[in-house]
């Protein structure tokens, strides 16, 4: 499951009936919500699927060699592995059978700065005997970060400058990116690990991670100073909301030509009323009822249920579906939504880069 939580864009290992609480900021007076996020299904709807992607013909290879496509920057090098990234959707979309092992709250164990590729001075917590073992799992907590790099090029992962390793207990909180504590250009991947034992459902989240800090990095969405200096002061985050023109995800003001202000402007507008009634709902019991019932009226446009939370999961979930996925041949709002990253040439050859990469990775 996945659920709303201040400060982060993360996701959480699916179990089936099982909501964690979320924490939101409230200031009616504005439109769009500074919300910091944290990924879970909450209906339980089906999700997304291309049908062709389940082909006969697909599912009898592992990997093959894409026919080359016109305008397709990398097709002669493209690689697709229509098993893998079978498994990885439906290892990271099934809820799951076993029972959340609930801990009080998130304990940081290390915190890495990174520098490209490159791991080096770590800070350690103070924790508990217990949690020594796992602290202290430098190959661990390597190949995990090495999971990650070898799926983002270096280039496109500029703004990560630490990694952190924290435990909520298993089956919680798998992964999540925030900005870091010093610098609002600067972002932070977290992982949970006692999560990572599942490679697909890891891959699934590093994308979607990875698809936060694509569309809210700060070449996206220049990051406000006066709201990251001031971040409880409600009146200097209504001040910022009002000037900004375009969408405003909270970090700061979204650029006019940017990936998440392009994608709201088409897809968002005409439900951003109903969806800002749902999200003023104080009462968590009214709050998930509304949600749902927002996401059934408007299950064609979402790629999964918790797509519909607010458009920057709208859009970090269709770009995972965008990479993981092939491209679709339908008309649905949710097939466009996967449709709209085909517009950005940068993006169609960061996807085939990123699926060679899956491929060799996860064969």
């Amino acid at each position: 499951m996945r659920f709303l939580m201040k400060g982060r864009y993360g996701i959480l290992v699916k179990k089936q009936g099982f909501v964690m609480p979320r924490t939101r900021i409230f200031l009616s007076m504005i439109a769009l919500l500074f919300s910091s996020l944290a990924c879970a299904t909450l209906m339980g709807e089906d999700p997304y699927y291309d049908e062709t992607y389940y082909s006969d013909e697909e599912t009898e290879i592992l990997t093959e060699e894409a026919p080359p496509q016109e305008n397709d920057p990398g097709s002669p090098q493209s690689l697709t592995c229509p098993v893998v990234t079978d498994a990885i959707l439906e290892a990271a979309l099934t809820p799951g059978e076993s029972e959340t092992e609930e801990m009080d709250g998130e304990i940081y164990l290390v915190t890495y700065s990174v520098n490209g590729d490159e791991l080096f001075d770590p800070y350690y917590e103070d924790v508990s005997a217990d949690l020594e073992d796992e602290q202290m799992d430098e190959s661990a907590h390597r190949e995990i970060w090495d999971q990650f790099s070898s799926l983002i090029p270096a280039q496109h992962r500029s703004m990560i400058a630490e990694y952190s390793i924290f435990t909520d207990g298993a089956d919680n909180v798998l992964a999540a990116v925030a900005q870091t504590q010093s610098d609002p250009s600067t972002w932070s991947l977290q992982v949970d690990i006692a999560d990572i034992s599942d490679p697909y459902n890891l891959t699934f989240t590093l994308i979607h991670e990875y698809g936060h800090l694509l569309t809210l990095g700060p070449d996206q969405v220049p990051p406000s100073l006066a709201i990251f200096n001031n971040p409880e002061d409600e009146d200097i985050y209504f001040q910022e909301a009002s000037a900004c023109p375009n969408y405003f995800p909270g970090e700061g003001c979204a650029e006019a030509d940017s990936y998440i202000d392009d994608f709201y402007n088409e897809f968002w507008l005409d439900i951003s009323e109903e969806w800002n009634q749902v999200n003023l709902e104080e009462d968590d019991d009214a709050y998930y009822e509304a949600l749902d019932a927002f996401y059934a009226k408007y299950a064609d446009q979402f790629v999964t249920d918790y797509a519909a939370t607010n458009p920057e999961e709208d859009i970090a979930e269709s770009w995972t579906f965008f990479v993981l996925s092939p491209e679709p041949e339908g008309n649905t709002i949710a097939d466009q939504k996967i449709l709209f990253f085909y517009q950005y040439p940068e993006l169609v050859e960061l996807r085939t880069e990123i699926l060679k990469n899956v491929c060799v990775s996860l064969q």
